[in-house]
């Protein structure tokens, strides 16, 4: 699946993967060293998530129904715990430094393709 920032017109992803059912959701990227550029794991539904026992820093987008950034997490560290975004449908996880490389913000609308 391709990610791209649509608002902006730039890519964010080319490699994402889903994770809509509770195992996928639950493992996450727990078993994960690193996501490599243009890797992300998509979690749907999701609102808020965890870095805990993770083994390294990574950004995460929250988006809305609409597909509009309603949270972000840039350089989200491990053991932390991520603010509950109400508004939340979905949350990217993705490489760290990927927010700034693609230039996401608030509220841009962001497309997820298959």
């Amino acid at each position: 699946m391709k990610i791209i920032n649509v608002s902006k017109n730039t890519l964010i992803a080319d490699k994402a993967e889903l994770a809509n059912t509770f195992f996928k959701r639950l493992i996450g990227l727990l078993n994960r060293n690193y996501l490599n550029p243009g890797e992300a794991l998509v979690l749907v539904p999701s609102n808020c998530i965890h870095s805990l026992f993770m083994r390294f820093t990574m950004d995460a987008l929250f988006l809305d129904k609409a597909g509009k950034v309603v949270g972000v997490l840039p350089s989200f560290k491990p053991f932390r715990l991520s603010p509950l975004f109400f508004k939340s449908h979905l949350t990217i996880e993705l490489p760290e430094f990927s927010i700034k490389g693609s230039q996401t913000q608030l509220r841009d609308l962001v497309k997820i393709e298959e």
